[in-house]
């Protein structure tokens, strides 16, 4: 695994420490509000991290007492995302880039299969040949779901540059990810060391998109 492509952001104490401590929290998760603010919150940390890789302009900016110049994002990045998980990571990832294009990938896991499935009945992206790709899955378990879904948008084009972002990442899903698309750099939340025998993350938090969302039939 090359970590120079993989950044963790507990590594450093902040604030996303806490807001993944109430997302694990089995007490707290019944409330769905907060489970999704807390998702939002650490998609906008997701995406300021991320925004220190973009190319910049300088642009002449008046103010009322004069003018200064100021750095400026140079092309606006498209954003994606899993659907339905990914719902609330999106919202927290466009706060920081309200003027992005968007991206959108339906993913569900088969529930049953005797390994990994994931089925996808949706995709929808804007030309994506030149342009900054950023991508968040909020459980980066096996890597199945995001490995399949960048490779469905990833037929409107080859971006330049291709950012992922996750709130959890197992080890074997960061390194089939990272493996399989070598030009890509991660950034998660926290890191778990392990997947149990449905490849859910452990100690990981449970179901994401239930939790946001409620539970599906």
């Amino acid at each position: 695994m090359n970590k120079k492509r993989l950044h963790i952001l507990t590594d450093t104490d902040s604030l996303v420490s806490e807001y993944l401590a109430e997302l694990r929290n089995i007490r707290i998760q019944g409330n769905r509000e907060r489970f999704r603010q807390n998702l939002r919150r650490i998609g906008i940390c997701l995406a300021y991290e991320i925004s220190k890789q973009l190319k910049y302009t300088k642009q002449n900016v008046r103010t009322p007492l004069g003018s200064k110049v100021c750095s400026v994002i140079g092309q606006q990045p498209v954003v994606g995302s899993v659907l339905r998980a990914g719902v609330a990571l999106h919202e927290g990832l466009l706060e920081m880039f309200p003027d992005a294009d968007n991206a959108f990938v339906g993913a569900y896991r088969q529930e049953g299969s005797a390994k990994v499935a994931v089925k996808l009945d949706y995709v929808g992206a804007p030309k994506l040949r030149g342009r900054v790709l950023i991508f968040g899955d909020p459980m980066l378990a096996s890597g199945t779901s995001m490995i399949q879904a960048l490779r469905a948008v990833m037929r409107f084009g080859q971006p330049k540059a291709l950012y992922l972002a996750a709130v959890i990442a197992s080890r074997q899903g960061v390194a089939r990810v990272l493996k399989e698309f070598p030009e890509a750099n991660l950034w998660v939340g926290a890191m778990d060391p392990k997947l149990d025998a449905k490849a859910y993350i452990v100690p990981g938090l449970g179901d994401a998109g239930d939790l946001a969302f409620g539970p599906k039939v």
